[in-house]
């Protein structure tokens, strides 16, 4: 069932304030009412309308006030203003600064009931066509997916084959080969294209917080909670929600996913009410779910949910093909970017790239090729402009580092930092990277990057 288009009315007369309401709610609006215009803006900030209908005259700030405060706040929510009869110049006013319409009064009840529909309509048409252009925008994302090499090619072939399901499906790869990329490609070539790609990385929220991110929560259910909030299934309702790091998620989270899983519905933490949702759910991952089902730190249950499809993504040692292609792709747009000029790209610049197993994948390509640009004498790029430590290139035996040289009086704590720094430092502040070269979780990364005080 569809939810009824939401009204707040600003208005400090209670005779115009219930006419209003009444004439509203036989239009099939829900209302809500404020008295002073400081208090429709709170009312407003704790809970987005679909409309807001405002007196110009108010106790406190006036209509003008008001709608321009609303505007800040979200210039997309359509405001009409209620001027007193005889005030046309003041409603034209109103309308030059951003107001949708204007009502005088004494209050014609058909006439606001005519404009309300008017503007939920065309606000309406206004967000599909919003959404229209999004997924316009994210098409020509994703069918940029570079595939020269074989195996990209067999990941394309499966994407084109399992868009059109509601299969659930599990991307597995290594950081930074592209996992979002093709969730967003699935999303794309399939029939909720028009509808919304929600991406949320559970890696990046604290437990409650991600719970609350997930599954959205009611004012007051929580300290800093001021109003309610929608949460990703809500929020991909008739769309893809794409859930980044699946393996991150807490013990607490999983049963709730689950739940919501199979029982197409989610309640707010905080609140009673359910709310029936309709996404299609695609995960992404870089570790090993079945052993981590074995250790007991991920549920077995859930993992059948969410692992109805497997499609892997290749890391970038695995397609080379690509890797020149993707190059091109990163030069064009770092130059653009930085207004860059670039004069020449040297072979040996795309022979030095291929010579790499690039452990960090496409997002550390990209990164390189971009410090390359950046930092390119005269604009032309060659195999100097390449930095990349030798321990990652593809011929050879690994380059071991000789003894460690630990100053005197260096303490353990400084030595963390140390690593930890001329880390961040080589993978250009690359959180992921940087936590799998250590064998870390991003998590325990970002805590010691805050512990050590480091600016990244």
């Amino acid at each position: 069932m569809q939810a009824s288009p939401t009204l707040l009315i600003i208005e400090d007369d209670p005779d115009n304030a219930r006419s209003v309401e009444e004439a509203a709610q036989d239009a099939g609006f829900t209302t809500r009412c404020a008295a002073t215009g400081l208090a429709g803006v709170e009312a407003f900030q704790q809970q987005v309308p679909d409309l807001v209908l405002s007196d110009l005259v108010l106790p406190d700030i006036d209509g003008l006030q008001v709608l321009a405060r609303l505007r800040k706040l979200d210039a997309a929510v359509p405001v009409i203003i209620m001027t007193a009869y005889g005030s046309v110049e003041s409603g034209v006013r109103a309308m030059r600064e951003g107001a949708y319409d204007y009502v005088t009064k004494p209050l014609e009840l058909d006439d606001i009931q005519s404009k309300l529909r008017r503007a939920y309509e065309t606000a309406r048409l206004r967000r599909q066509v919003d959404k229209l252009s999004q997924t316009v925008r994210e098409k020509f994302a994703s069918t940029a997916i570079i595939a020269e090499s074989p195996a990209m090619q067999a990941v394309i072939t499966q994407i084109e084959a399992l868009a059109d399901t509601m299969a659930t499906i599990l991307i597995c790869g290594e950081s930074g080969t592209g996992k979002e990329l093709v969730a967003r490609a699935l999303h794309v070539d399939s029939k909720r294209a028009a509808g919304p790609f929600v991406a949320v990385n559970c890696g990046a929220f604290a437990e409650n917080l991600l719970e609350s991110e997930l599954f959205g929560h009611e004012k007051g259910s929580f300290t800093g909670a001021t109003g309610t909030h929608k949460g990703a299934f809500e929020r991909a309702d008739g769309g893809t929600l794409f859930l980044d790091e699946i393996g991150d998620a807490p013990a607490s989270v999983q049963v709730k996913l689950l739940r919501a899983l199979e029982e197409k519905e989610v309640r707010r933490v905080g609140g009673r009410e359910v709310f029936k949702v309709n996404v299609r759910l695609v995960s992404a991952t870089n570790k090993d779910l079945d052993a981590m089902v074995r250790e007991g730190s991920f549920r077995e249950d859930l993992l059948y949910r969410l692992n109805v499809v497997t499609l892997r993504v290749p890391p970038l040692r695995e397609r080379r093909a690509d890797i020149r292609p993707m190059a091109d792709r990163f030069i064009a747009r770092a130059a653009s970017e930085n207004g860059k000029a670039i004069a020449a790209v040297k072979p040996d610049f795309y022979a030095a790239l291929e010579t790499h197993d690039w452990p960090g994948n496409v997002r550390q390509l990209r990164n390189i090729v971009e410090s390359a640009v950046l930092l390119s004498p005269g604009g032309v790029l060659t195999a100097a402009s390449v930095n990349v430590p030798a321990s990652q290139a593809r011929v050879g035996a690994p380059v071991l580092p000789g003894p460690l040289a630990i100053p005197a009086g260096m303490t353990l704590e400084q030595l963390e930092r140390a690593v930890l720094e001329a880390k961040l430092v080589q993978n250009a502040g690359n959180r992921t990277l940087t936590a799998d070269q250590l064998g870390l979780s991003r998590r325990t990364i970002q805590r010691k990057i805050k512990e050590h005080n480091l600016p990244f």
